[in-house]
């Protein structure tokens, strides 16, 4: 049978809150540029799909990778693959 002897349990020194608490707003930030570029390659993709609009789908997907490319690297966060889903959204609507 198993040794049952005193369970040990290792202790971290020193609170580390603040990184948890960085560690999580960089998992949100990333988080909400990636869904904003994905659903402006999705708008691209449904642009080639459903209107048969193969150069406009590929540059709304073009454009939203380097937005989020962007975004991610400026610190603009998700505004610029939002602007690409506007204008995706758009383009789908009148194409």
């Amino acid at each position: 049978m198993a040794d049952h002897g005193e369970v040990e349990y290792a202790t971290a020194t020193g609170n580390d809150y603040a990184e948890h608490d960085a560690t999580y707003h960089t998992f949100v930030e990333l988080t909400e540029i990636s869904v904003a570029t994905i659903v402006a390659i999705v708008v691209g993709l449904a642009l080639v799909g459903v209107k048969g609009a193969i150069w406009l789908g590929s540059l709304i997907v073009f454009a939203a990778v380097c937005a989020g490319a962007i975004g991610l690297a400026s610190g603009a966060k998700w505004r610029p693959a939002a602007v690409v889903l506007a204008v995706g959204l758009l383009a789908l609507a009148l194409a």
